[in-house]
């Protein structure tokens, strides 16, 4: 529909025919409608009621139209390794012979199996053999193929932590089993509250999504112990399992358990997502039933990104690559702490120092749906944990660290505090972290905020000692009186006088106005 059609004389001389001919197929097709044609113009092709209209798929988050990017389950795209991920293509096209451009093992290129399963028991503390290791497109696709074998094998229900990654969920709901919530705490799942009759669970141990928290070792124990007691499978979705930031973590929680464990992982953390590239290793009795599966949906996964990745993990490329961007991360991960502490100094960050986010628990009471709405319209991708959750959930953010620079991170985290309306608060606590010893040591500060309607507030902050108040004043919304400003401050110094205190302006606007009126000149701190 809206496509030009060639002239007549080209059209004519392309297919040896005279023009009169297309002339009249022309007049023929636009008598029927299906051709709109103008004097002095081209033909164009006509809307038609039998031609359906388009449609477009919207991505569940668009991540390219965000200026700042803190989703929670990326990396920094530009570290990806494109030289030696060329050199391993090239060495790998080079080396092919004829029979590895066909279809292949369903569980897998051999080579790439043959260097996933010692990488895995080395770097995870993985029980791991070849012959029991699978490779899909993703960990995802991982998940869903092995929940959908359960279900084959008699299955009827999976467990999985709530809250937990919504594409995760999705993927298991179109299993076929009913998906069943199990709450998280500070110790990871509550094993404890798995219902009866639950044939399988799906559980990240070492750094669950969203809250970041690592199962604790008794829960651990306590979770092998049920799927060993009841012939049970869990589901180890070990997604960003390699990215670990100082102490040394537990391994796998397959290794407790090899024949009830599945391990699952995946390359989107590691290296890039588009690679399209996971791997689980089975228990022997699903085994066969993973690759007949593999075999009657995809036959067998694309091999040359296979065979890529294994000549990258032999010539040790993968190992410097993760050393690389561990290092990077770290200090990442340690400006976003810093900055979330100073600037958003209301919440609290929770959760392992692992993987590509951190957890931020907000205070109660907190609009999370309003504040992803407002960080958002500034451009911010970031996620909050009730769009991750079945259940009600305290309110808090998933923040990526990874994606950005330490430079624009901080930038980025700047404005989701604006967005939050912490920003000019923890500027007060800023001054507050630099008065003299004899004002900082008095009793505990506090902070006040003073609520003048649903308009005016979060428009002035102040924090408060035994003796001085820092007061700071940000922009009012352009709509309202010009002056409303003024009466901000006005009320708070009424404010400060009925307390008896003495105010250390934050900003201009604030010392500016006290030193014009006499009636607060008295109130500066000296």
């Amino acid at each position: 529909m809206g496509s030009r059609l060639p002239a007549t004389r080209a059209l004519a001389r392309d297919l040896g025919v005279s023009r009169g001919v297309v002339v009249e197929v022309y007049a023929q097709l636009a008598a029927e409608g299906y051709l709109a044609t103008r004097r002095g113009s081209a033909s164009i092709v006509a809307a038609h009621p039998g031609v359906p209209e388009p449609l477009e798929v919207e991505p569940d988050v668009q991540i390219a139209a965000a200026r700042w990017n803190l989703r929670p389950d990326l990396p920094d795209l530009a570290l990806f390794p494109r030289t030696q991920w060329l050199s391993a293509n090239r060495s790998v096209l080079r080396q092919a012979v004829n029979t590895d451009l066909a279809y292949g093992e369903p569980l897998g290129a051999a080579a790439l199996r043959h260097r996933l399963a010692p990488l895995l028991a080395r770097t995870r503390g993985v029980a791991a053999h070849p012959d029991r290791t699978a490779v899909f497109a993703g960990s995802t696709q991982a998940l869903l193929v092995v929940a959908s074998v359960l279900r084959d094998r008699g299955a009827t229900s999976i467990a999985l932590e709530d809250p937990g990654h919504r594409w995760r969920t999705r993927a298991l709901v179109s299993s076929g089993l009913d998906v069943v919530p199990v709450p998280v705490d500070r110790e990871g799942l509550r094993v404890d509250d798995i219902p009866d009759g639950i044939d399988a669970v799906v559980v990240s141990p070492d750094h669950q999504f969203p809250t970041g928290v690592a199962l604790s070792p008794g829960r651990r124990r306590a979770l092998a112990d049920w799927a060993v007691s009841g012939g049970r499978i869990v589901l180890e979705h070990d997604y960003d399992g390699h990215l670990r930031y100082g102490a040394s973590h537990t391994g796998a929680l397959q290794a407790l358990a090899p024949e009830h464990v599945v391990y699952v992982g995946g390359a989107s953390a590691l290296l890039a997502p588009t690679i399209r590239l996971g791997w689980a290793v089975l228990p022997a009795r699903l085994v066969v039933p993973v690759a007949n599966r593999l075999f009657a949906t995809v036959l067998a996964s694309p091999r040359l990104s296979q065979l890529a990745l294994a000549e990258l993990i032999e010539r040790g490329q993968l190992d410097r690559h993760l050393r690389r961007v561990r290092t990077i991360y770290r200090r990442r991960r340690e400006a976003a702490v810093r900055r979330l502490e100073r600037r958003l100094p209301s919440a609290r960050i929770e959760g392992s120092p692992s993987g590509l986010f951190v957890h931020l628990s907000l205070p109660e009471g907190t609009d999370e749906r309003s504040l992803l709405t407002s960080a958002r319209a500034r451009g911010i991708a970031v996620d909050g944990v009730g769009e991750h959750a079945l259940l009600p959930q305290p309110p808090g953010l998933a923040i990526g660290f990874a994606a950005l620079p330490e430079p624009t991170l901080e930038r980025a985290l700047d404005t989701l505090a604006d967005a939050a309306g912490d920003g000019e608060v923890a500027r007060a606590r800023e001054w507050r972290e630099s008065m003299q010893p004899d004002v900082r040591d008095n009793t505990q500060l506090r902070r006040y905020e003073l609520w003048l309607g649903d308009r005016l507030a979060g428009h002035i902050s102040y924090v408060r000692s035994d003796r001085v108040i820092a007061l700071t004043h940000t922009e009012v919304e352009p709509d309202l009186h010009e002056h409303a400003g003024e009466v901000l401050v006005r009320r708070a110094l009424d404010d400060v006088r009925r307390r008896g205190a003495r105010v250390k302006p934050l900003c201009p606007f604030v010392a500016d106005y006290m030193v014009r009126h006499p009636e607060t000149r008295e109130l500066l701190a000296r």
